[in-house]
């Protein structure tokens, strides 16, 4: 087992807002976590809440300063520093008296943890000593804020265009390089190499003349080909990434990015066995592109952390990605969505979720990008969603754009859950006289992308007590695995879960995540066999297909030779599954 000093375990991003204060109530525990950087209005609203309630100066940041996004959201990140900062610092200063915190910081770390058995002795050490001690070793949880590289649209001022640099992506950006924290930039949803460009911008990325980095990168990657090639587009320009975040393609909260088939296990087998290429051929780029900038060269060598997160739910899970693949690091998201202590849900949301079971959690349609999306049936915005088209309102009014991306209807850009393109498509689905079954499917199809940019952050300005207009308006974006957990837990309970002291799971069968997730790629494979035999004249369909079952087929051989003996139960389970996907045996 990998002995650790800290945690082993981080909290990814939750949505737009569901995280968006969880560093708050988190890093001065040690633990680190991911605010989302989407949605500055929410994120200005934070800042006001949060300078009221710990006595900061606060000036509102209105639209019409020239800068305002990225001006939002360094202010939002120096308070939450500053208030973090408060709270470490009170705690350091607790070794004298009786402190329930720093007893609660100490008893939640793992059981091997080297701080935790000093703490044991401390009864051995002089209260100076000890208080020194404190005030050097306890870890402070980082930071980090997340950026989807796809707010990248183009922005309008009186019908001009406006510079890349002002478009959300970039303003984001911009927003966390000039706040003072010392953390991670989170990047997902893909490459843009306009938006890595704009990051040599930016001192901070860079390492100081000690080689020290204030800000680091992690890319949240799929597969080990696109960490290869971003690592070393990054190392060319003398950027390191510290980290390779791996998520599950589809065992995952929010938007889902599926493989071809290529299952969770295979993935972290290759990094697993190419890490040390990955490391020395970006280190050698960033080394030689470091030179050519005439920038200091690290002292030591850059670190490397590749660490893996999407639909674990178990010690032994935690455990065995640690150990089997030697991960630095497991990311816990979707299980926390049942800790209001961590993140910010209102009531009646966080009641779904923890009500939910297995046929409530669903892959939809919801996203207005059209990427799959892990949602759970009887949100608000679903039902207010469906009452509208109903009495002939499909779509909601467009009021954030966010994800303005379809220009199937209009020169510019317009979102395909706004009622502006919902009423366009549907009168251009009349006009086509399909039948009833065909146009029924398809009238679902196009109601079915839901306002994410209201959606995701209504619930986290409820919880706060604000007064909502679109208070009914809540989605939310749970990974499949929360079907198995229904418990409202402390943060406490859900961390000794997480190493194993307690357990918070419901009683009955929960699946192994490697066999979740294959469950999740079988049903995609059947989804699109399906499709195909209607129409087996594409070519490059059956073509694709071939090479995804190829690939599950793959993955299933993979995890009989990887459990084996070891653990008969999980290779018995995986055969019953596989048996119920007779369309496996189909030939291409």
């Amino acid at each position: 087992m990998k002995i650790f000093e800290g945690h082993s375990f981080h909290i990814p991003v939750l949505g737009v807002g569901y995280s968006i204060d969880t560093p708050v109530n988190v890093a001065p525990y040690g633990i680190s976590s991911v605010i989302s950087l989407v949605d500055d209005g929410t994120i200005e609203k934070m800042r006001e809440f949060y300078c009221n309630k710990f006595d900061i100066p606060y000036k509102a940041i209105s639209k019409k300063v020239e800068d305002f996004r990225a001006e939002r959201i360094t202010s939002y990140l120096n308070v939450v520093e500053e208030i973090v900062n408060r709270k470490v610092e009170e705690l350091r200063n607790a070794t004298s008296s009786a402190s329930g915190e720093l007893e609660k910081y100490i008893d939640m770390l793992p059981n091997t943890s080297s701080l935790k058995s000093k703490f044991a002795d401390r009864g051995r050490i002089a209260a100076d000593d000890f208080s020194k001690w404190v005030k050097e070793k306890l870890h402070v949880g980082s930071i980090d804020v997340n950026i989807m590289t796809k707010l990248d649209q183009a922005h309008y001022k009186s019908g001009e265009q406006l510079p890349i640099e002002q478009n959300d992506a970039h303003a984001a950006l911009r927003g966390y390089a000039n706040s003072n924290l010392s953390s991670s930039l989170v990047l997902s949803a893909g490459m843009s190499p306009r938006l890595y460009s704009y990051i040599e911008n930016f001192k901070d990325f860079f390492p100081d003349v000690k080689g020290r980095i204030k800000k680091k990168i992690i890319l949240k990657v799929s597969d080990f080909r696109s960490a290869f090639i971003q690592g070393k587009m990054f190392a060319a320009k003398g950027l390191w990434v510290s980290e390779y975040r791996i998520e599950s393609g589809v065992n995952c909260g929010g938007h889902a990015f599926p493989t071809d088939g290529v299952l969770f296990g295979p993935i972290l087998e290759e990094f697993k066995q190419n890490r040390e290429k990955l490391f020395s051929t970006c280190a050698e780029a960033y080394k030689a592109a470091l030179t050519k900038k005439e920038m200091p060269q690290p002292a030591e060598e850059p670190e490397l952390k590749v660490t893996a997160q999407g639909g674990v739910g178990t010690s032994e899970e935690h455990n065995f990605l640690l150990d089997e693949y030697n991960m630095d690091s497991v990311g816990w998201a979707t299980p926390f969505m049942l800790v209001p202590e961590v993140i910010s849900i209102d009531t009646e949301t966080m009641d779904i979720l923890a009500k939910g079971k297995e046929k409530d959690y669903y892959y939809s349609g919801l996203s207005p990008l059209g990427v799959p999306f892990n949602s759970i049936k009887g949100a608000s915005m679903s039902k207010r969603r469906l009452q509208l088209a109903q009495d002939g309102k499909p779509g909601t009014p467009c009021t954030k754009g966010f994800l303005r991306y379809n220009t199937e209807f209009t020169e510019k850009p317009i979102c395909t859950s706004s009622r502006q393109y919902q009423t366009l498509k549907l009168q251009q689905l009349d006009e086509m006289n399909l039948p009833e079954a065909e146009y029924k499917k398809a009238y679902e199809k196009i109601i079915e992308p839901e306002c994410l940019c209201i959606g995701l952050s209504v619930s986290t300005l409820l919880s706060k007590g604000m007064e909502m207009k679109d208070a009914e308006k809540v989605t939310v974006c749970p990974g499949p695995n929360l079907a198995y957990f229904s418990k409202i837990s402390t943060l406490k309970e859900m961390v000794d879960h997480i190493y194993g002291r307690i357990n918070l799971l419901d009683k009955g069968y929960r699946p192994h995540m490697f066999l979740k997730e294959l469950n999740m790629y079988l049903d995609i494979f059947k989804e699109r066999m399906e499709a195909f035999q209607k129409n087996m004249d594409d070519v490059k369909e059956k073509r694709n297909l071939a090479k995804f079952k190829k690939n599950l087929m793959a993955g299933i051989d993979y995890y009989k030779n990887l459990f084996g003996e070891k653990k008969k139960d999980v290779v018995q389970d995986m055969e019953k599954l596989v048996q119920n996907y007779s369309v496996l045996n189909t030939e291409l």
